[in-house]
């Protein structure tokens, strides 16, 4: 997911399972599709926590995700169901398909993007490949929280040490660790966030294994991802603040957007 070492993404795999359990965005992004089947494409779709409920509530879904180890957990939760369909997939650079109903960037993906493409490129290239890969009259739903930013206004450049303990826990193998953010810095000329993701595991073994990786995110303000829309050819239908359906507002940090195909 990160770029990390093998046993970090297992363990990874594991931990995200165990504690990344809400349903409140799979309850929003029902009662927006509708209950008619449609054809439905997750991007980076990880250990099928989105993708398995739209499965069952009777859509046709394809779910798409790098990490092998998140992709690998679907199989069990899919067991019972025929309509749902998933592959490991570099999500910037392979092709996504064609004649999707609906296009689902949630879980952040507009700012957690790994890639060695310009961050704010990428960003804009997901916009287009979900234009793409839709019908005429076809919708993305986006989901995008860029950490402490108020999406609605600009941020001063600011630097501090600030320690974020994410995850802590065991995975299957009986293998403990702890994942950190240590350190945020924005510049605001770039609007680029950078700060060290730090894994730390003790292995049952005994074993302890750290690695620190070098993290970087572009944070691209509301009026930039309404331009990215509109030049993709979309036009906004919804738009909110939370799952609750709040409006966005000057304090907002948050935006979920449904927005439909020209």
């Amino acid at each position: 997911m990160f770029n990390e070492k093998s046993i970090i993404s297992k363990w990874i795999s594991d931990i995200y399972d165990q504690k990344v359990i809400e349903t409140h965005d799979v309850d929003f992004i029902l009662s927006v599709i509708g209950n008619i089947p449609k054809k439905i494409l997750e991007i980076s779709c990880g250990s099928g926590r989105i993708l398995v409920p739209l499965a069952k509530a009777g859509h046709n879904v394809y779910g798409l995700d790098f990490d092998e180890y998140m992709l690998a957990k679907i199989e069990t939760k899919a067991k019972d169901f025929n309509n749902i369909q998933w592959k490991a997939s570099d999500v910037v650079y392979d092709d996504w398909g064609i004649g999707f109903d609906v296009v689902i960037l949630a879980g952040n993906i507009l700012y957690n993007i790994i890639s060695d493409m310009e961050y704010s490129k990428t960003q804009e290239l997901l916009i287009k490949k979900a234009a793409s890969a839709l019908i005429p009259g076809g919708c993305v739903l986006i989901e995008y929280q860029p950490g402490n930013h108020r999406i609605t206004q600009s941020t001063p450049s600011y630097s501090n040490e600030s320690r974020y303990v994410v995850w802590d826990g065991t995975d299957e193998d009986g293998n403990h660790g702890r994942m950190t953010l240590i350190g945020d810095n924005y510049d605001a000329d770039t609007r680029m966030s950078s700060f060290t993701r730090r894994f730390e595991l003790t292995l049952k073994n005994g074993e302890v294994i750290t690695q620190d990786i070098p993290c970087q995110k572009h944070f691209a303000p509301l009026d930039l991802l309404h331009e990215w829309l509109h030049n993709a050819g979309f036009n906004i239908e919804q738009e909110y603040n939370d799952y609750n359906k709040n409006p966005v507002n000057s304090e907002s940090n948050r935006v979920i957007i449904y927005a439909r195909k020209r």
